[in-house]
């Protein structure tokens, strides 16, 4: 591994590291508003719709893919389930629909 790729490395860790190191020490959770710890509740599920956007548009095959994908996960997070739940939960629809086509 050449030099130029540790420091490429070394640099991409700190840069990951600093906004997550930056809250847990200048915020106590006491201090924070419960009105913006609501909104910070809601950050994951609005970067997933983020990232899952764009590739709903975009898939070639079949666009219904993408839109029964997004539907589902939309109802499981909307009936309040976690992440990793929406993300599941929205796999196993896609597997059932890819499975019957």
């Amino acid at each position: 591994m050449s030099n130029s790729m540790i420091w490429l490395i070394v640099g991409l860790a700190v840069v990951t590291y600093i906004p997550r190191m930056v809250p847990l020490v200048f915020f106590n959770s006491d201090k924070i508003p419960p009105v913006i710890q609501n909104v910070l509740k809601n950050v994951p599920f609005a970067i997933l719709g983020a990232l899952i956007f764009p590739g709903i548009l975009t898939i070639n095959d079949d666009m219904m893919f993408g839109v029964i994908g997004a539907v589902a996960a939309i109802v499981a997070a909307y009936l309040g389930a976690n992440l990793i739940v929406v993300v599941m939960f929205a796999v196993a629809v896609l597997s059932v629909y890819a499975y019957f086509i």
